[in-house]
């Protein structure tokens, strides 16, 4: 990588909730920023973690057992297969980490489409 990346410039060249966009690879992973607001359906990963960083805003990884309530600055890290809803009551800014090629959604059917930016 030849070039710094500002996150909060990326973040601002779009306005989608729930559709991530990768900013950088690392390792075989993507590192992508989204913005989220409102529920998002229930799902999970059978093969691999679910990283979530807040860079701006609150929200709540909800788990059928318990929910984790982040603030900025603040991560969680869901373990592979198990079940989540992560939920913004208003806007909120994240940055995820994930193998290349992992659906947002746990189905490639129902899965944002990958973007690069």
């Amino acid at each position: 990588m030849a070039d710094t990346i500002n996150l909060a410039e990326k973040l601002a060249t779009f306005d989608q909730h729930w559709s991530p966009r990768t900013v950088a690879l690392f390792n075989g992973h993507d590192v992508m920023v989204v913005k989220v607001q409102g529920e998002f359906n229930w799902h999970s990963h059978p093969d691999t973690d679910d990283f979530f960083l807040v860079l701006k805003g609150e929200i709540d990884i909800e788990l059928r057992d318990r929910t984790v309530s982040l603030k900025a600055g603040e991560m969680f890290i869901v373990p592979k297969g198990v079940e989540h809803r992560p939920v913004a009551r208003e806007e909120a800014h994240l940055l995820l980490i994930e193998p290349t090629g992992t659906p947002n959604t746990g189905d490639p059917a129902t899965a944002a489409k990958r973007q690069t930016i």
